[in-house]
Order: structure tokens, then sequence, then C-alpha cells
């Protein structure tokens, strides 16, 4: 599909990405309140020898996280829990009272995480063989609401919140919100996803994470598939949340908090619930929120210039020095429309 004019620079920047071998093959979307503005494919892998198509399904890595929350939310409109219910509803078993789902979804919980390296095993805590059985093992590590430490576990602790409330499976409530605004290729469903590259410098197993079919980093989608996500909460057309829903998912929650993940802290952003809110200084627009995936993909919503960018891709160390990839130049390129 051509490159719009008024998009030009953010296709270009991606272009260039993928010809120098920095990303393997990408999918770059933009989309405003209207539709969709542009959606344009980039390379063939250089492992798969498959060529890139505007409606390719890719693994989202941690942009599973807000569509995870936006879930969780659908059925707090419904009136089935608040951000404020406990785990232990869900999980009685859990170590403490304390933590609930806005502290489950803001990185705040203190709940000792599982590393997704190796593939994300579930075996960390006390022998645990799933997902759901680690969390209600899991320990804490300090208070909740009391400092803010990214992890992956407590999301499995949504999850139970929301399959308890709503007595259905999560998928199914998962597959409700994908419907909302026709989003059929978004699923946990991975067959048919591009080749992950980069796993062997972190000893990752893309096909273990997949099998988990893990709530922080296992959803696959198109790039068409978060445009319509993006578009919607654009208008406002409560499609997928209503709009005072999404207003209290970016109350930031994690301002003034002491940052215990290192690897994070050199990233200034806050954390609403699902939501990250990014306030780096090479950002020209602070009114963002979304979240990257460990792969690269990128899911942002510009308040101020009504706007939505999606980025697919597939290589996990391009913020590595040696390799030097700096998503903030596209996002700036996207949004001021040069």
């Amino acid at each position: 599909m051509a490159t719009t004019t008024a998009f030009g620079a953010a296709a270009d920047w991606t272009r260039r990405h993928v010809e120098a071998g920095r990303l393997p093959v990408a999918v770059l979307g933009i989309v405003d309140v209207n539709g969709v503005v542009d959606i344009t494919a980039f390379g063939t892998d250089p492992v798969s020898g498959r060529v890139a198509h505007v409606d390719d399904r890719f693994a989202l890595y941690s942009v599973t996280k807000p569509l995870v929350a936006l879930t969780a939310m659908r059925a707090v409109e419904r009136g089935l829990l608040t951000t404020e219910t406990p785990l232990q509803d869900a999980l009685p078993g859990f170590v403490s009272r304390e933590v609930t789902l806005a502290h489950l979804t803001s990185h705040t919980s203190g709940v000792a995480d599982l590393t997704l390296e190796g593939g994300g095993s579930a075996r960390t805590h006390g022998h645990a063989t799933t997902l759901r059985e680690a969390i209600e093992r899991a320990p804490l590590d300090f208070a909740p609401g009391t400092a803010r430490r990214y992890t992956n576990l407590t999301w499995s602790g949504v999850t139970a919140l929301v399959e308890h409330a709503t007595g259905r499976p999560f998928e199914d409530e998962f597959a409700d919100l994908a419907a909302a605004v026709g989003a059929d290729g978004l699923s946990f469903d991975t067959d048919d996803v591009h080749h992950v590259h980069g796993t062997e410098r972190y000893e990752h197993d893309p096909a273990a994470l997949f099998a988990l079919r893990h709530p922080a980093a296992g959803a696959a989608a198109r790039a068409s598939d978060l445009l319509a996500l993006g578009r919607s909460l654009l208008a406002g057309d409560d499609a997928v949340v209503h709009r005072v829903t999404l207003e209290a998912m970016l109350r930031p929650r994690t301002s003034g908090l002491v940052a215990l993940d290192a690897n994070r802290t050199r990233h200034p952003e806050d954390f609403g619930i699902g939501f990250n809110l990014p306030y780096r200084p090479s950002l020209l627009d602070h009114s963002t929120f979304g979240h990257e995936g460990w792969c690269r993909s990128q899911f942002w919503v510009s308040r101020h210039t009504g706007r939505c960018v999606v980025l697919l891709t597939n290589r996990l160390d391009t913020g590595e020095p040696d390799v030097g990839v700096d998503v903030d130049e596209l996002l700036n390129a996207a949004f001021t429309g040069r």
C-alpha cells in the first residue's frame, strides 16, 4: 500500500530500519478517529523468507497487557468487580488481602515475579506447574502500593479475577473485547505469527512462552486489530470501554513511587491501569498512552493529536546499543505528521 504524504516520515523511518537489517520485517499503521490513515508492510524475513503483508499476525509480547486490562475493565463496567477487588476473592490461598486488581495492573502489587526468559516457566514459585498456581503461591517483596516494579506474573491474577467475576473463561471475555471492534485477528493463538529474532541473546524460547497463553505477553494480532482498538478509544464511542472507564485507566498510579526495576528507571514513565504513560524527554508528545512489546512492537495513542500508531515487528534486542533502534524517533514522526 502506498504511503500517504502526511505520514511519509514515519514510513521512511520504518523502511530505513528494515533495509538496514535492524528490524527483520515490519507493519506500520496509523489511524485517527475517521479511520485508517496509512498501513504499510516492509521487508522479507531473512530467516523464514516470509514476505511481510499488512494483514500478517505478530506476537505482541507486552502489548498484551493493556488489552488484558481493558478486558478486566469491561467486567468492572458490568458491576462484577471493581479496581479495588482483592485477588483473594478469586484465589483464597493467596498471601495477602491487600493486593487488588488496580495493584495487579499497575505494577504496584509487590508480588514476586517470574521471568519470561527461557520461556517464562511457571515453576519459579513453589514448584508450581501453571501460572495460576505460581501466583497463588507467590510471596510479596514489598507492601502493595508502596513501590513500582514491572511484573508479568501478576497478569495471571487479573485473569483469575475476571474468571471468578464473570464465571467464564478469560479468553472468552478477551474474544468479546476483540469482537467489539471487529478485531478478529486478536487472540492467544500464535501458530501463524512471524518468526521472533534475537532470542539467543536472552536464552528465550518463544514457543514455550506462547504455549502458556500468557496474559502478560502471549497474545498476537494484526496491525488492523490494534488500529481498530485505538480508533475506538480515540473516538470515545464506548465500544471497547466507556470513555469514563478509559479516563480512570489513564490516571497515573505510580507517580512518586520508587522504581525497583532498575532496567526501567532510565525510561521516565508512569503506569495507569494496564497502560504505560511515558514522559521521556525525547518524546514531543507527553499525552500518549499505550505499551511496547519485548519484540519491539508498539501500540500508542495520542490524546493531543487524535492519532494512534501501531508498529508490529519481531526482534527482541533492537533496544540494545549495538542494534540501536530508537522508537521515540518513530513516535515523534507519526504524531507530528511530517
